[in-house]
């Protein structure tokens, strides 16, 4: 290697741990993932408003093209955010007989074409893929262990719940937005990809649940089967991936976020057919390794951990959660026990990581990271619980307490993490119902939103002491986000700046 290649090597490596550095004092100021800053739900640096209603502490309100559960995040100026826009063009007859009519196929695709700044897409507001007018949907389908691998996941002629998702006809717009964090207007937005999609989804679900992720210099963007995608931030694709097309138990929809460390994005793909779980290189997206996963379906989001200066990935399964080395793949340790359907996110602090499921059965495991082997039924895990865990929202990691919600009722629980002590028993909220969204903290307060639009905030103590309920005339799935003295709430057509003036 020659001298001033040398330089040229040296330069990047100093530009890159610069860069590091800079990123990790920027992301606690930051909401830059799913989860918060830490993965933990907390905005270390937050304080958001304790009171608001529809005339008091809005910011601005900025309608949303489509349909889509993503949480957004929110980097320095900006917030990034993914929809769906379900258009008025419909497979022609012939199209129809073949099942895979895809953006990388068909000739009207559109892949990656910048809006106007500010305008939504063509038709987009017309065409909006507006959610279920009913109130209280159909529940969540149940899939019986060992059902629906292998191509048992699919009940036929309505399914056992006298309804079931069915495949679309119509092409759907999968958008990235990013806005103005001060004024809510739209700076760009991305279609990344315009195809029929394979399958439907839940009733309460829909085709954008998975959030992006940025390393403050890239947006990371994986809307499932339509594919994997990175942007810098001003919009322009970089590179995007196709990791096949995902068969979800009973179709209820694609939802889990991709996770990153450093320059390696991870995506975890559990479905109906062979589950896997797979690391890329950040910068062009090539495959550093993928590993098979024996799971069926699960939503929830890998979450990558240091301990003595090694990365692992922990990532929750119907059939066991799992510790995977970063660099590798290998697994370092796994843990069977667990309830079915994961949705809820692992949370950690510096010993333990919560796996949680709340689905047919209620199961959390506290789990010391520098477990190896099979680890079910040791003393490796410092303690579990077989009660009022959640089966949508992820938990909540603050002040050394585990915070959580059962299934999806708002009934609060608050547990020791160290020791898995109960400091509040499954405590009803009131003037909530069903919860979607997961809660979050800043300030000493924690927020959870229900989905009939009421937001409860209480204080992050050994007490249950409520310190206001605010309502908005919206429904919330998506998650909170909170950055500085701003909270976001994503509705089902809007997105709402918090504030108070």
């Amino acid at each position: 290697m020659t001298s001033k290649a040398l330089l040229c090597v040296a330069v990047w490596l100093i530009s890159s741990v610069a860069w590091a550095d800079d990123f990790a004092a920027l992301r606690n100021h930051n909401w830059h993932q799913w989860r918060g800053p830490e993965a933990t739900g907390v905005a270390p640096h937050g304080d958001p408003p304790l009171g608001w209603d529809a005339d008091t502490n809005i910011k601005w309100k900025a309608p949303l093209p489509g349909r889509g559960n993503s949480t957004p995040i929110v980097w320095q100026d900006r917030i990034y955010l993914l929809t769906a826009i379900k258009t008025d063009r419909e497979l022609r007859p012939a199209e129809t007989e073949t099942s895979d009519v895809d953006a990388s196929t068909h000739p009207l695709q559109l892949v990656s074409h910048a809006e106007p700044a500010g305008q939504p897409s063509a038709g987009a507001l017309a065409q909006a893929d507006q959610p279920p007018a009913a109130e209280n949907p159909p529940a969540e389908g149940e899939r019986q262990r060992g059902e629906g691998r292998r191509g048992g996941g699919r009940q036929g002629g309505g399914g056992r719940f006298g309804w079931e998702p069915q495949p679309p006809t119509n092409f759907y717009q999968f958008i990235v937005v990013c806005l103005d964090r001060n004024t809510g207007q739209t700076i760009w937005q991305q279609t990344a990809a315009e195809i029929v999609p394979h399958e439907g989804h839940h009733q309460t679900a829909s085709y954008a649940s998975s959030s992006p992720i940025t390393d403050g210099k890239n947006l990371y963007v994986w809307f499932g089967s339509p594919g994997l995608f990175c942007y810098d931030l001003d919009g322009n694709l970089k590179w995007q991936r196709d990791l096949g097309k995902f068969r979800m138990s009973h179709s209820f929809g694609e939802g889990a976020s991709p996770a990153l460390h450093g320059d390696t994005l991870v995506v975890n793909c559990d479905h109906e057919d062979q589950s896997f779980i797979t690391a890329l290189d950040a910068n062009t997206g090539e495959t550093k390794w993928r590993v098979e996963r024996d799971e069926p379906t699960s939503w929830d989001t890998p979450l990558i951990v240091e301990r003595d200066g090694k990365a692992q990935i922990v990532v929750n399964g119907t059939n066991r959660a799992r510790g995977y080395d970063l660099e590798t793949g290998k697994v370092l340790w796994e843990c069977g026990g667990q309830a079915s359907n994961p949705i809820a996110s692992p949370v950690a602090n510096e010993e333990l990581t919560f796996c949680m499921t709340g689905h047919r059965g209620f199961a959390l495991f506290a789990i010391r990271l520098d477990s190896q082997g099979d680890i079910t039924g040791t003393d490796k895990i410092a303690w579990q619980r077989d009660s009022g865990t959640p089966y949508v929202p992820s938990p909540l990691l603050s002040n050394g307490r585990l915070w959580f919600t059962k299934s999806r009722n708002a009934i609060l629980s608050c547990v020791d993490a160290a020791t898995g002590e109960p400091v509040i028993d499954q405590k009803r909220l009131p003037d909530m119902d069903s919860l979607y969204a997961s809660p979050v903290g800043a300030a000493g307060r924690i927020y959870i939103c229900s989905r009939e639009g009421t937001t409860v905030v209480i204080r992050d103590a050994e007490e249950l002491e409520i310190l206001a309920t605010n309502q908005l005339d919206d429904t919330f799935d998506a998650s909170p986000a909170i950055v500085g003295n701003e909270i976001y709430l994503r509705g089902a057509g809007h997105l709402y700046c918090i504030a108070a003036p």
